[in-house]
């Protein structure tokens, strides 16, 4: 055994294990890399970066994420498809198995928290299996500073074992891969996965849980970034919607590119020290900051080699389309560190409508902010998935329901309360899809558009605009952006035939109230009065 291993094994005690083969604690990024490559794990590529692979999983399996229903948290939890329950007594079993797993093995040991903010720090413990998993962690998870005593008792846990397969029929497990928290135990396991982001999504869905409970903070699923005059924006919206490149603005800070908190009294805060990116089609030109990052210390996933060479294709999919790179925040050069900022003065929900029919901006009072962020809207177009041939509604509450423990009306009231407190706030639905017709018959928003739009609402250039009510939708459409053209602020007026536009939207009306019947019974009064109005016909 090695002196580091003696020195963390009490550390690991807590954690069931009682002896190791080899323990490698808190390597910096220059010897993971070593000890990935030394393990085959992956190679280098020309940028010093290291590619690996996931194995079978190249993305999240939801299916197989599971919380431990228990004491505390069988009143609690929102049980179902998106938190399906699981046996303490199976959980227990589980984790002594993937201890005696890992017990003859090398294993890598991170000491890392998550919350920038130390008021919200969740001190975190992780035991990864491969050398590459915890150089990710250490770019995705805060860094202690250089001389920080780590022997603290972790807030929660990490197990990672990729190589260690469940045994269904015995283990409770629908498949041998799994991700399973423990709120009583303050662990997560995970096995029979090599994808690294279940781990931080696995904390993310931790904070959902607890940051609501015991901090009447509200954890959210955006980007954010901050003005040289101290003024924040966040973005919200799913894959494809732009949340990535319209928070990537060169003339502000960057806070955070995923997960944050919004606290009763001290602002915002990223809970991560990295960014995790899509690099499908990546080029210099479209996303330089990202491009640039993509250095030594950074890790590229699932990505392949220009034949004959060790520069990455990033136009190559042959693997998945979810290419991926991981890089520490500091790695973008207008990051902002520590990662926190006051409380936003904008909030953005970005969705791509596919069927032509949002304003491609508009203001959003509570009720419709609260309606919409519950609703989590966008579409996805022809060719974006096997099967889709036409535009197809895609609804995921709070712009990321697969990470909510607790409902989403508890969220979306969150929300509320914090508009109430901060009433200078502005929340924008922008509409980076279609205009003049729906997906097919329309054309995409101009990208030059939609940044006008944002970088006049974060000006304060709309406070002084004429705003009409969207006759369907309730929202607030301005009469005039700068450098935007008019004609395009109404998407009705962009349709050639207007009939058709009525019939569209009031369909797509439809779509979002048959949505929300669902959450209907739990939402209050106020959320309710966001709904569109399916049976009235447009005519702005």
């Amino acid at each position: 055994m090695t002196k580091s291993a003696a020195t963390v094994l009490a550390c690991l005690k807590p954690l069931g294990f009682t002896a190791a083969s080899q323990v490698h604690l808190n390597l910096p990024p220059e010897a993971l890399v070593q000890e990935a490559l030394r393990r085959n794990e992956g190679v280098l590529t020309d940028t010093g970066a290291l590619m690996a692979d996931t194995g079978t999983f190249t993305g999240r399996s939801p299916k197989d994420r599971f919380i431990v229903r228990d004491a505390g948290t069988a009143d609690s939890v929102w049980w179902g498809d998106i938190n399906i329950p699981f046996d303490a007594a199976k959980f227990d079993q589980l984790h002594q198995k993937m201890v005696a797993y890992l017990t003859d093995k090398e294993i890598y040991v991170r000491d890392a928290y998550a919350g920038a903010n130390p008021d919200y720090t969740l001190k975190l413990r992780v035991v990864n299996e491969l050398a590459w998993h915890n150089l990710f962690c250490y770019n995705m998870f805060l860094r202690p500073e250089p001389g920080t005593d780590t022997s603290w008792t972790p807030d929660f846990s990490i197990i990672c074992a990729p190589g260690f397969e469940a045994d269904p029929a015995i283990d409770g497990t629908r498949q041998k891969n799994f991700a399973i928290i423990n709120f009583s135990k303050k662990m997560i396991l995970l096995g029979g996965t090599g994808y690294a982001g279940e781990m931080k999504k696995g904390i993310f869905g931790v904070l959902n849980y607890l940051l609501p409970h015991q901090m009447h903070t509200l954890p959210m699923h955006c980007s954010a970034n901050v003005g040289k005059d101290g003024d924040t924006a966040i973005f919200f919206g799913l894959s494809g919607t732009g949340k990535t490149t319209l928070s990537a603005d060169p003339n502000r800070g960057l806070i955070g590119d995923d997960e944050h908190g919004w606290t009763p009294d001290a602002g915002i805060f990223n809970f991560e020290g990295g960014c995790y990116a899509k690099v499908i089609d990546l080029s210099a030109e479209k996303e330089p900051e990202i491009w640039n990052a993509i250095r030594t210390g950074a890790i590229v996933e699932n990505t392949r080699f220009i034949p004959g060479t060790t520069t990455v294709d990033y136009a190559n999919k042959s693997v998945t389309e979810n290419t991926r790179t991981a890089y520490p925040i500091h790695f973008i050069p207008n990051a902002i560190e520590p990662s926190v900022a006051d409380a936003p003065k904008n909030i953005f929900f970005l969705t791509a409508d596919a069927f032509g029919v949002l304003p491609p901006i508009s203001k959003l009072d509570k009720s419709h902010a609260m309606y919409h962020f519950m609703s989590g809207y966008t579409a996805k177009v022809a060719g974006t998935e096997m099967g889709i041939t036409e535009p197809q509604t895609t609804f995921s509450a709070c712009f990321g329901a697969v990470f909510l423990p607790l409902h989403p009306t508890k969220y979306a009231e969150m929300l509320g309360k914090k508009m109430d407190e901060n009433p200078d706030v502005n929340v924008w639905l922008v509409n980076t899809g279609w205009t003049g017709g729906s997906y097919g018959v329309g054309s995409r928003m101009k990208l030059s558009y939609t940044r006008a739009m944002i970088t006049a609402a974060l000006n304060g250039e709309l406070d002084d605009v004429e705003f009409s009510k969207h006759p369907i939708f309730g929202v607030e459409v301005p009469a005039y952006v700068p450098n935007v053209p008019d004609h395009i602020l109404d998407p009705r007026d962009t349709w050639a035939n207007k009939e058709a536009y009525d019939r569209t939207a009031a369909d797509l009306a439809t779509k979002f109230v048959n949505n929300f019947k669902k959450y209907a019974d739990f939402a209050n009064a106020e959320i309710l009065a966001g709904a569109p109005k399916a049976e009235v016909a447009a005519s702005v």
